[in-house]
């Protein structure tokens, strides 16, 4: 089978490692790729919003497979077009990736599905803003309705800043703030058939304890040994089929991944957020413990073949995944700077790329999120050392990272 992934992240590097892994795989391509993804796949300079170049790309290589791995191509349609010329794709369509590309659209689905999630209000106007902020008070919630690159959404006490996002946002959802720990849960699907994932837990502030500006996500682990019992199945009944099944109802089947985040709730699970992609960095731990072989399981989402394969297999143990980040990120991340010490030096650990390019022989950083650090082991404490031990490595002028990242305080958890 040949594979063309469309990407250049770190989400992008975790699903081209995963399919090399699997015997079934003879090729992987990637467009555009990053520095790292170049060691493994072969890259192509390809806009991933660009459908028509996707598609001839992939024509002309002769692939089984297209992965999309980013929002951005979804919601433009990439999908419909790779499909159209009858090559399997694994990624919703357009029609289905709204409910990553607009917040309205993915409550008005989990309404009309009875999926639980907080009460909320589409906004268009200062004047419905401040109603929707006095209806639920502190901490307020205020969301960008379309795509944001992870950004778009502010959580705060401070009434001035809600008011300050909403007024640089077209179109916002203010909804109320959901409170306990947050978790992560990839549901494989078919257009009829999904399966989850193990549940993973990202870190979203840029900085300890959870202070600082929303982020696309600093770090990552699973599995989550604070998890109540069943939570899978719970989510599976409660949330993703139900989606999935309204999404059907209306003519929109869904096939690829639809990444569930939610917040566990004293009334049990909410939903945050729905992705319609793999989420980064949750995608680099939850593929480093799949033992199922991906390219197989992938082409099984895009072919409407998923009832027909074995149940998930996942590897004991565990796996931390440490964000390296940017000076300056995520305002205004500097690029260019040389990166050194990325040569594997900790067993039990290695570097995903995600902001890098390869200039003049050397690998220098070309975005805000630079590096994932993989550590596993036989538990979270033992995979939390090794990738911290391999970040201690990394030399990267401005460059910083959360020294939190799977910190043993899920003892304190539900």
């Amino acid at each position: 089978m040949r594979v063309l992934v469309v990407g250049s992240g770190g989400r992008e590097h975790a699903l081209c490692r995963g399919l090399k892994l699997d015997s079934s795989v003879s090729a992987v391509h990637c467009a555009p790729g990053n520095a790292g993804i170049a060691e493994i796949a072969t890259r192509h300079d390809v806009v991933p919003t660009d459908s028509e170049a996707v598609v001839a790309l992939a024509v002309r290589l002769g692939v089984d497979l297209v992965v999309i791995g980013p929002e951005a191509p979804l919601v433009a349609g990439v999908a419909d077009a790779v499909r159209e010329r009858g090559i399997p794709c694994f990624g919703p369509s357009a029609a289905a990736a709204r409910i990553e590309g607009s917040k309205s659209f993915a409550k008005h689905i989990m309404d009309a599905a009875g999926v639980p999630t907080g009460r909320s209000f589409t906004c268009t106007t200062p004047e419905q803003v401040v109603a929707a902020l006095a209806e639920f008070g502190p901490p307020y919630v205020v969301k960008d309705d379309g795509l944001a690159a992870g950004k778009g959404v502010v959580v705060t006490r401070d009434r001035e800043a809600a008011l300050a996002h909403a007024a640089g946002c077209e179109r916002v959802v203010v909804e109320e703030f959901l409170d306990g720990p947050e978790v992560s849960l990839f549901a494989l699907c078919d257009g009829e058939s999904a399966v989850a994932l193990p549940p993973a837990q990202d870190f979203k502030r840029a900085y300890d304890g959870d202070e600082g500006p929303n982020t696309g996500g600093m770090g990552a682990y699973t599995p989550l040994p604070w998890a109540p019992a069943g939570l899978t199945e719970r989510i599976m009944a409660e949330v993703v089929l139900p989606t999935v099944a309204e999404l059907g109802r209306r003519g929109i089947p869904y096939t690829g991944v639809l990444y569930a985040g939610l917040a566990l709730t004293a009334n049990g699970p909410r939903v945050i957020e729905f992705n319609a992609r793999f989420g980064d960095p949750e995608t680099q731990v939850v593929l480093d413990r799949l033992e199922t072989p991906l390219g197989q399981l992938l082409l099984a989402c895009a072919t409407g073949a998923l009832a027909g394969q074995k149940p998930l297999t996942s590897r004991e143990g565990a796996a931390v995944t440490v964000v390296v980040a940017a000076e300056n990120y995520p305002d205004n991340p500097v690029k260019g700077d040389v990166i050194a010490g990325l040569e594997p030096q900790v067993e039990g650990a290695y570097v995903l790329h995600a902001g890098t390019e390869r200039r003049d022989g050397e690998i220098v950083s070309n975005g805000g999120r630079v590096l994932n650090v993989v550590g596993t082991g036989e538990d979270l404490a033992r995979a939390r050392a090794k990738a911290y031990e391999a970040v201690a490595h990394i030399r990267l002028r401005g460059a910083f990272h959360r020294t939190d990242i799977a910190a043993p305080t899920w003892e304190d958890s539900p």
